[in-house]
């Protein structure tokens, strides 16, 4: 496993910044990608938000305390920008963000990059119905399987209030594939 707080020195560091950014991307970016995309649902959004997410990571690791986890604090970084492209798309299409979920879900049948059977298909509109929060809980513990503590420094809330939330995600995604 990679030491971080040795990459995180060279990521602070004028002549290593480079390289050691090299290496965050190559650790990390499959995470990332599949975190975001699960937000965003589609693969070219969530091209273009990974890369504007590395690209805050980059221009603002000399602002990372070292409070938590590098890796929590980069998917920090990627929801925000994840919720930021939903709110613009939502924006510039003059629809809801829920209507902007529904339309990315509805195009995942056409999208290449879905390798999913009518059931994940299913399970994605599920999903969908849930508040923003809820999503994130339940795709970060569901799909990405995180520790709540992990979780609870990328969302800033508590955990006793992500197991509450993940447990009535559940619940209203059981109901929707009982019920659809």
């Amino acid at each position: 496993m990679l030491d971080e707080t040795y990459l995180i020195e060279r990521l602070k560091s004028d002549s290593l910044k480079e390289t050691a950014f090299k290496e965050l991307i190559s650790t990390y970016k499959e995470r990332l990608y599949w975190h975001i995309r699960h937000i965003v649902k589609s693969h070219d959004d969530t091209d273009d938000v990974l890369q504007n997410t590395f690209i805050k990571i980059f221009r603002n690791i000399h602002k990372f305390k070292g409070d938590s986890k590098l890796y929590s604090w980069m998917y920090r970084i990627a929801t925000n920008e994840s919720i930021t492209c939903i709110n613009k798309k939502a924006k510039r299409l003059q629809i809801t963000n829920e209507e902007v979920q529904e339309l990315a879900i509805n195009n995942l049948t056409s999208d290449v990059f879905f390798e999913g059977d009518v059931i994940q298909l299913k399970l994605q509109k599920a999903i969908a119905t849930l508040p923003e929060k809820q999503q994130l809980v339940f795709n970060m513990k569901y799909f990405e399987d995180l520790k709540y503590k992990d979780m609870s420094d990328i969302l800033d809330t508590s955990e006793g209030a992500l197991k509450a939330s993940y447990h009535i995600a559940v619940k209203k995604i059981e109901a929707y594939l009982i019920n659809n």
